[in-house]
């Protein structure tokens, strides 16, 4: 399933392959945002041509709506969007986090109220996994607790109880006759915090439990950036070697860049997508990943109004800044789209560079 190609001397990078059922991943990798079964702005054919192997899509999203019925109708999220690749559902563990007004953390699992309509749900470590084997996703996530940036120890002490225990009935309901003979990969997700002996504890419980891989989650909740270093400088290399390791929900390109020093393999963000809605474009300015490597121009400042360099010298070539700040200007749409596939195209492009320097031993 995942198999370590080659550890850097430089630091504690690494180089793998992750086996999926529809499709073979190089490590390390980034996953562009598709919460409700799309990529906002783009079809799965632009996302095709990015040459993106996985995205990832949002377990409790696509439960409330378009719900499970339609999901059986359609033969699962693959035919639903025409996507061929890989695909990684989230848990719902964030929107117990981000949701926190409306849902109740019981032993169970989590009771909520639809943000839509109101109406009661309870997901437990089983229904996650009943729906996203309805899904059809290649990579689940196990249902976990994520507490805010802010929690005290005891409440994240006690999220990591919770936490070990969902994982523990996951991992039963995965040997029944129903789950054990489904290709889709488990990761279990490590809480603890900031604190470190919470970390190593929630990390030791679910290792011991033998899931397909383990992320990384609460470091984009609200930490600093050092305290999200110094929690893998200490954790990842007590991660299991032969497994992949994802950090959740991260990051800016520096944030991906430190977080592949420290032995991480697989990045989520909402930043590409969500900054070009806003005509913000990163672009890289030269090789390497040194200081200054790449900027962000925000397109719809007046000096791009003349601008009629081109967005970028790939995929963009072709239409000039000017272009694009017009078309923020003018409400189109088009202009997102563009923007959008400037910035995805920027961040795979950054794995794809990680990936040839961990290669040739210079990262």
């Amino acid at each position: 399933m995942f198999k370590l190609i080659k550890k850097s001397k430089k630091s504690q990078a690494r180089l793998g392959i992750l086996k999926t059922a529809h499709g073979t991943l190089k490590t390390p990798f980034f996953m562009p945002i598709a919460t409700k079964a799309a990529v906002k702005n783009l079809t799965t054919d632009e996302i095709r041509e990015l040459k993106s192997p996985i995205i990832l899509s949002n377990t409790y999203h696509l439960y409330l709506t378009p719900g499970m019925e339609v999901m059986k109708k359609a033969g699962g999220l693959h035919k639903f969007m025409d996507w061929r690749g890989a695909i990684l559902t989230d848990s719902g563990g964030f929107q117990v986090f981000s949701l926190s007004k409306i849902r109740k953390i019981l032993p169970q699992g989590v009771e909520f109220r639809s943000h839509l309509d109101g109406s009661k749900h309870l997901l437990t470590p089983k229904k996650v996994l009943e729906i996203q084997k309805t899904i059809g996703s290649d990579i689940a996530m196990i249902l976990d607790v994520c507490p805010p940036s802010t929690a005290s120890h005891k409440e994240v002490a006690e999220a990591v109880s919770m936490t070990t225990k969902w994982g523990k009935e996951a991992k039963r309901v995965i040997k029944l006759k129903e789950f054990s003979n489904s290709k889709q990969l488990r990761f279990a997700i490590v809480q603890g915090g900031i604190f470190e002996d919470l970390r190593l504890k929630s990390l030791k419980d679910l290792a011991e439990l033998d899931f397909d891989g383990y992320a990384v989650g609460g470091l984009a909740v609200g930490e600093t950036n050092q305290e999200m270093y110094q929690v893998l400088d200490y954790l990842a290399p007590q991660m299991p070697d032969n497994k992949p390791r994802y950090l959740m929900g991260v990051g800016t390109p520096e944030n991906i860049v430190e977080a592949v020093k420290r032995g991480v393999d697989m990045f989520d963000c909402v930043i590409p997508t969500r900054e070009a809605r806003h005509g913000r474009l990163y672009l890289q300015v030269k090789s390497g990943f040194g200081k200054g490597f790449y900027e962000t121009i925000n397109i719809t400042n007046a000096k791009y109004k003349n601008d009629f360099s081109s967005i970028n010298n790939s995929n963009l070539k072709k239409y000039s800044k000017a272009y694009l700040h017009h078309l923020f200007k003018t409400g189109e749409p088009l202009g997102m789209r563009l923007a959008t596939l400037n910035n995805i195209e920027f961040y795979l492009k950054l794995m794809d560079d990680i990936r040839k320097y961990i290669k040739r031993g210079a990262f």
